[in-house]
């Protein structure tokens, strides 16, 4: 087996794979329930071309105050919309919150893999392995990690 087969796979066309896109309206529906699941709330984005309000269920990376989502498939929707928007509503656990949202450069990106989402998924049970099964993602190889991979800061807005 080769060393580059061995490596997380990096994400080159937005797509999110079936199993995800399959489980996403489930996931959506119990965050709407309040049932907590973990560090996932819903995001909602406005449209870039049609302007209505687009809502979706992802990971909120949250160490020391600070926020982060991040996408393990690159150029997807959510993504190019957060972009053009510049801001976001957070639900979770029942409470919204308007943020503003920072694209991170690539240097940024490597850093948010080595030092806030490696170090937060080896303190949880099964999130490395999670991580590489279901995201695609070595979090032993932030470089790799990083590429291809879109991560975005949320502050406040105030």
């Amino acid at each position: 087996m080769s060393a580059r087969s061995e490596k997380a796979a990096v994400p080159t066309s937005g797509q999110v794979p079936t199993r995800v896109r399959l489980f996403s309206p489930i996931l959506k529906f119990l965050l709407v329930a309040g049932v907590p699941l973990g560090p996932n709330g819903l995001v909602t984005i406005r449209g870039r071309k049609s302007g209505l309000p687009r809502t979706t269920a992802l990971a909120i990376i949250a160490v020391e105050g600070r926020r982060w989502v991040w996408a393990p498939w690159g150029e997807v929707q959510w993504v190019r919309n957060l972009r053009a928007a510049g801001r976001a509503t957070l639900s979770v656990k029942g409470r919204q919150e308007e943020v503003s949202a920072t694209e991170l450069d690539p240097t940024e990106r490597v850093g948010f893999f080595r030092d806030v989402l490696g170090p937060l998924a080896r303190s949880i049970p099964f999130a490395v392995l999670f991580a590489r099964i279901v995201d695609g993602v070595d979090l032993d190889d932030p470089v790799e990690a990083a590429k291809g991979r879109c991560v975005f800061e949320l502050r406040p807005v105030r």
